[in-house]
């Protein structure tokens, strides 16, 4: 593993093995620099392909690339499947092949079950995360797991509370279902609020049952804005005060039974 990629700081059951890329280890030039793994953002076809075998050969183990929509479907992962298949979350109980979810901004959620009999990874921008009717990305990768209370989870970098700044409509897909996240929204004026993602995350979580969380608290050492060295973040690079490139790289949170 490349020295600056983030383990887990977490207790996994034995066989369970994580990690959390950074900007670090790559081949890609600028603003790609230097691991980006996203084949969809305007890099060199070449550059990404050898970035995926540099991150296959550090796992020892498959990474399986998803086509992300910001949706719920969850896909099921085994030594046929391949790369590029639509779904936000992904689920395994075999050996070598590693759950792998893209991100620069949205939040990566990883779970393994107790036991480590499965693992699984989900993308949780906030239109996954609070989907329809209180069910979203993170309610059907814990029903494709059979997953229970005893399951882990960490929250990756993200996005952070003092750079999230969302609009009505999001604090009110979240209040809908859980009345109880309007704490986690404060208010900057213009009908605008800075929202706290892991802890809506968390606060999903929590409802499935789930104490057991670890990783991401809010903090801007984990806001993928706020550190440019080390995270790409959409928001801050491909927006209007961005990096003039109008785009940015992604990284990769996996998961993977050894």
């Amino acid at each position: 593993m490349h020295a600056d990629w983030l383990i887990p700081d977490w207790p996994a059951p034995a066989g369970v093995r994580a990690v959390f890329t950074t900007r670090a280890g790559g081949l890609s030039a600028a603003p790609y620099d230097s691991l980006n793994l996203g084949d969809h953002v305007g890099d060199l076809p070449a550059k990404v392909a050898a970035n995926r075998t540099l991150l296959r050969q550090a796992l020892g183990s498959r990474a399986v690339f998803l086509q992300q929509v910001h949706g719920s479907e969850v896909l099921a992962l085994d030594a046929a499947t391949e790369d590029g298949q639509q779904a936000d979350a992904c689920v395994t109980q075999e050996t070598g092949v590693a759950c792998t979810i893209m991100v620069a901004d949205c939040l990566p959620v990883l779970l393994a079950t107790d036991d480590g009999a499965a693992v699984a990874g989900a993308h949780a921008g906030w239109r996954g995360l609070a989907g329809q009717g209180g069910q979203g990305v993170l309610e059907a990768v814990h029903a494709a797991m059979k997953a229970d209370a005893r399951t882990l989870a960490w929250l990756g970098p993200c996005i952070g509370p003092s750079a999230f700044e969302v609009g009505a409509e999001v604090k009110a897909a979240f209040e809908a279902a859980q009345p109880e996240a309007a704490r986690l929204f404060v208010p900057t004026g213009a009908g605008k609020y800075l929202a706290d993602l892991p802890g809506l995350a968390r606060l999903r979580l929590q409802a499935l049952g789930m104490t057991r969380i670890y990783g991401n608290d809010g903090s801007d050492a984990w806001c993928t804005v706020r550190n440019p060295a080390r995270f790409f973040s959409h928001r801050r690079d491909a927006g209007p005060a961005g990096n003039g490139f109008g785009t940015t790289g992604r990284m990769a949170a996996c998961i993977w039974r050894a």
